[in-house]
């Protein structure tokens, strides 16, 4: 076939189209993903300098001096030199400007995380793989290396870190941001109130001056208190009055920022005053060298290179990174949310694990430990008018600056200031005591999850406390299902309502003459399957047994279409002729008792509550609905359609033998369907 050119060109002007559409649609994808994977390229083109930039230069320098005291103090409990949190206090909170999607928390180091990294890396570390014995003459004392054990502990907590990170951006990956979910808010509250629980316990050998073991594990706080308690009666005296004078000091100035947090234009720096005047005092005084009093130490000048991490620990971290990951998470995208639905902008919980990955995983390579959000510090950068993460970015810079010049001023700071910053700032958690009369009085299941979550974090440590929260968590989920809660629906008059008839019989729920609406708030599946047909026998009160037992002794064999034919009052008479009813307290043990019959001709299941039902929940009611049949009354089912199976036709179609296919009715409206069901039922009787 001859090409015309008229041919040719338009063949030449649909290719071009073509490929300018594939190029289009490709820069599109490409230019929405990377948006969406770094999402400063959204808003920072658009920023409004003017309007913006003073309030978050205020907000960044006011979070700066918050961070850079919870950062040396809780490298404390992660079991690490302080100069790491400071680290931690940098890096990550400069990569989360440019990955992150909330523009008001506050990344960096939290008491929680940072226990349950100290906890694995005095685990995989301990202070008795470090004891030095020298001897001198007869005498001999026990020393640790404290420089050689302090390099093993940090190479674990950045293993850990490493290892969570990269966890948290595969999930991320795979959209598996929606795993926060099984940690729910009782769960959570309950943990962390543990959690707090460990880091006071923790701090107490600080803030009394006494020189304790460290405890990881099973029972650990209370080996932890044990040992604190035995050493009090040589508690540095120096010690614990600084430490006490921080604290009330400390909590004095929150009292006040709460109080009068509509009046100030930003909160007292509470930490920072007693960072500055503790590390006043220490010097003027002398207080290491007088008075014993253990001070934080060297802290070297400048950042250190990038390394790698020691991947010959990481067979024994496995567990104790996914439990970090996800915690860590759970705190980053619930605060998230807060602040977003309060100021109105969106988050997305995938880039935000995403995020957070990124910022411990790159971050690891730089000697820091794993971090998250912190409430305190999230709180300071959002009431001082933090309107996007450049108020991140400036506090991440004023922790530079100390790093890199000024570290050493810090050197001097008593440690048992560090325990008294962490100790009240942890206030907050403590309040969540008071959950416990709410969850009493709203859900007793939702109490036992905080309880059990508390207690188990308490008593076996963070890591395996929160695998048995999330597993009981689990199974409260189980038991909801599997022992639903069942009831008889009446109409309520002159509406399209159908009650629980027992409930509100304020409202005068009736049921209609001959029919029972069976409702169940859950599925029906092979955990409850059994259950579910219990309870409506019991509820339906249809008895069975009486109606075969009267069968046979009227009929014998007779035929199923013959014995179909027999009507109720045929039955009651031949058996009141025949002298059925006999003395319940009768000598004879002949005698055959009966019970009077029912006047129940037909039965509705509701199942618009229903979300799915497996193979042996369908076996079962074909079974209910076969025995039911067997006695002349009819069981229609409401709510039913093919999702409820997962798909599975044939389950679906299973059924229709056993109830016709036009008492099926597709999902609608509970009152619509029950009323066209019910109208059904009483227009065509059977009996």
């Amino acid at each position: 076939m001859k090409v015309t050119p008229e041919k040719l060109c338009l063949w030449r002007l649909l290719k071009i189209c073509l490929v300018l559409n594939i190029h289009r649609c490709s820069s599109e994808k490409a230019k929405a993903a990377a948006l969406s994977f770094m999402p400063i390229l959204s808003w920072l083109p658009s920023y409004p300098v003017k309007k913006y930039l003073f309030s978050d230069v205020v907000s960044g320098l006011s979070t700066g001096v918050v961070q850079l005291p919870q950062g040396l103090a809780y490298a404390m409990l992660a079991a690490v030199p302080p100069v790491y949190g400071l680290y931690s206090s940098f890096y990550p909170v400069l990569l989360y400007t440019f990955f992150g999607t909330s523009r008001h928390i506050s990344v960096g180091t939290f008491a929680v995380i940072s226990l349950m990294i100290g906890g694995v890396a005095v685990r995989e570390a301990p202070d008795s793989m470090f004891m030095n014995i020298n001897a001198t003459g007869s005498n001999a004392s026990d020393a640790i290396n404290v420089e050689l054990r302090d390099k093993s502990r940090v190479q674990v907590a950045v293993m850990v870190t490493t290892l969570a990170g990269l966890i948290q951006i595969v999930l991320g990956l795979l959209r598996f941001g929606f795993v926060a979910i099984y940690l729910t808010e009782p769960l959570v509250r309950g943990f962390t109130t543990a959690a707090s629980m460990h880091v006071v316990i923790s701090q107490l050998k600080y803030l009394l001056g006494v020189e304790t073991q460290r405890y990881s594990g099973f029972l650990s706080a209370i080996y932890s208190v044990k040992a604190v308690l035995s050493r009090i009666t040589s508690t540095n005296i120096a010690t614990f009055l600084l430490g006490l004078g921080c604290i009330i000091f400390l909590y004095v100035i929150k009292v006040l920022n709460e109080r009068f947090k509509k009046k100030l234009p930003i909160p007292i720096p509470g930490e920072i005053i007693v960072v500055i005047v503790s590390t006043g005092i220490s010097y003027g005084l002398s207080l290491s060298k007088e008075y014993k009093v253990h001070v934080v130490g060297n802290i070297p000048t400048g950042l250190r290179p990038p390394a790698a991490p020691n991947i010959s620990l990481l067979p024994n971290l496995v567990t104790d990174s996914f439990a970090i990951a996800i915690v860590g998470f759970s705190m980053d995208v619930s605060l998230a949310k807060i602040f977003a639905l309060k100021h109105g902008y969106s988050v997305d919980g995938n880039q935000e694990l995403i995020a957070l990955g990124l910022c411990n995983f790159i971050s690891s390579f730089f000697q820091t430990f794993a971090v998250t959000c912190s409430m305190s510090r999230s709180l300071v950068q959002e009431s001082t008018g933090g309107k996007t993460q450049i108020a991140g970015l400036l506090a991440s810079l004023l922790v530079l600056v100390v790093v890199v010049a000024v570290g050493f001023v810090f050197e001097p700071l008593p440690q048992t200031a560090l325990a008294a910053i962490i100790m009240v700032n942890l206030i907050g958690m403590f309040k969540q005591f008071r959950d416990i009369p709410s969850l009493w009085r709203t859900s007793k299941i939702e109490l036992a999850i905080w309880v059990i979550a508390f207690i188990a974090s308490v008593l076996l440590g963070l890591d395996y406390g929160l695998l048995v929260a999330v597993t009981f968590a689990i199974l409260t989920v189980i038991y909801r299902t599997q022992s639903p809660k069942t009831s008889i629906l009446g109409h309520v008059a002159n509406t399209g309502l159908y009650c629980d008839v027992d409930e509100y019989e304020e409202v005068n729920a009736a049921e209609y003459e001959g029919i029972k609406i069976f409702h169940s708030n859950s599925s029906v599946y092979f955990a409850n399957s059994d259950l579910y047909v219990n309870s409506l026998k019991e509820k339906v009160a249809v008895c069975l047994s009486v109606w075969k037992q009267t069968e046979t002794l009227l009929w014998g064999k007779c035929e199923q279409r013959e014995r179909k034919r027999v009507r109720e009052n045929d039955v009651l008479s031949w058996m009141l002729t025949n002298g059925q009813f006999g003395d319940r307290h009768g000598d004879s043990e002949e005698a055959v008792f009966l019970e009077p019959f029912s006047t129940v001709h037909s039965i509705i299941l509701d199942w618009t509550s229903a979300t799915f039902i497996d193979s042996v929940g369908a076996k079962a009611i074909r079974q209910v609905i076969k025995e039911y049949a067997a006695v002349d009354v009819r069981v229609v089912i409401a709510g039913c359609n093919k999702k409820l199976f997962g798909g599975n036709t044939w389950l679906f179609e299973s059924l229709l033998p056993s109830c016709h296919a036009r008492h099926i009715f597709s999902q609608r409206t509970a009152a619509r369907l029950l009323r066209s069901l019910v109208q059904t039922v009483l227009c065509k009787p059977q009996r």
